[in-house]
């Protein structure tokens, strides 16, 4: 049997898609330990896989953890410049501190192989520096340059016209070269403070494990690539399993009534209630519908409406195995896992994000014909 060393981003969007991976190969009898924020522990180890905690780094698991002037300037940014600033500030430069702590992970666990989630860029670091093939599984939209597509994060869908494939060419040239430039220098420059050589790969580049690279849709839901790298594997949802206890809110057969159900839901980081719960509930109001909201754990009291709408039930979390089921229609910010899974389900969408890779989560929602 193998032994897998995984490593993921510290954050449930990041997290819950290898559950299933992990329980899957501890099962079949292999050894896993599974490196990731401390807040993980037990779910990480629910799986049967040893739970390796983070020794440095950004740990969004713990908030307070993180530094101030980090939060603080992740909140002033939207559109591309919050792009830049997560690329640089999240991911690259977290890979300094998963190359030092897989290093030392394999001292006393010699990996045969790594996994991890695919914005994990420390482990095709690692890669170089000791030769372990490494396998990643995606928890977003598909992110390659192509000919057929315009660059990832400006939420432009595809047009496969002679016109359309001189658009790409052109803003591909304008990404790389000018919107990007800077974070592709920023990433060599990290790269060389740990020892490795500059390689002028933008980051999507960087992070495409040709060994093995799992998608987490179907091929309809992704725009049609005629250079799709082969290792690129298209999996279908990463499906949550029942959590081991779930005890439904008072409200709970209401939702076997004759109302249309909607549920809105704000994600679990870009968790503001006024960007997406408190619009939809004043706009649902006066309907003839159900609306059930979640904060991604945000305090109820962060709801800031007096009187709550009598047609709404709010809660800070609700396992979508359970609610989905019964949901006629999903709002959503984009998170691209939720997503997934309420079409999964067969619940159409509404979706809104403009932070993180949601704009192009919510381009695809359109493109594919599943919601607005």
């Amino acid at each position: 049997m193998a032994r897998f060393l995984i490593g993921t981003i510290p954050a449930i969007g990041h997290v819950n898609p290898g559950l299933p991976i992990a329980r899957t190969l501890v099962e079949r009898g292999h050894e896993v330990w599974w490196y990731t924020g401390k807040g993980f522990k037990s779910t990480v180890e629910a799986t049967g896989a040893r739970f390796v905690p983070m020794s440095t780094g950004l740990d969004f698991s713990d908030p307070k953890s993180l530094p101030e002037s980090f939060m603080e300037k992740k909140k002033s940014l939207k559109g591309l410049e919050d792009f830049r600033f997560g690329l640089k500030h999240a991911f690259i430069d977290s890979a300094v501190a998963q190359l030092k702590d897989f290093t030392d992970i394999l001292h006393d666990f010699p990996a045969d192989i790594l996994l991890c989630d695919s914005l994990f860029l420390g482990a095709s670091w690692v890669h170089e520096k000791t030769g372990l093939p490494w396998a990643a599984f995606h928890t977003s939209a598909l992110f390659f340059t192509s000919r057929d597509t315009a660059p990832f994060g400006l939420g432009i869908q595809p047009d496969t016209s002679a016109l359309g494939h001189l658009r790409n060419h052109v803003l591909n040239w304008v990404y790389r070269r000018i919107l990007l430039n800077d974070v592709t220098a920023y990433l060599d420059q990290v790269r060389g403070s740990v020892g490795l050589s500059p390689e002028g790969k933008d980051f999507f580049e960087a992070i495409l494990s040709p060994f093995l690279f799992l998608q987490a849709t179907v091929p309809d839901f992704e725009y049609p690539r005629s250079n799709l790298p082969p290792s690129v594997h298209f999996i279908g949802p990463f499906s949550p399993e029942p959590p081991s206890s779930f005890t439904p809110p008072a409200w709970w057969d209401e939702l076997k009534g004759d109302l249309p159900v909607v549920h809105v839901t704000q994600g679990t980081v870009a968790t503001d209630t006024n960007d997406l719960i408190v619009p939809t509930l004043q706009a649902l109001a006066d309907e003839d519908v159900l609306v059930v909201a979640t904060t991604g754990g945000q305090p109820i009291e962060s709801i800031k409406l007096d009187p709550i709408p009598a047609n709404a039930r709010i809660e800070p979390f609700i396992p979508h195995y359970y609610l989905l089921p019964h949901v006629d229609v999903m709002v959503t910010n984009g998170g691209y896992n939720g997503v997934q899974v309420a079409l999964a389900n067969g619940v159409p969408l509404v979706a809104a994000g403009q932070t993180e890779d949601k704009p192009e989560v919510c381009a695809r929602v359109q493109w594919a014909g599943v919601g607005i």
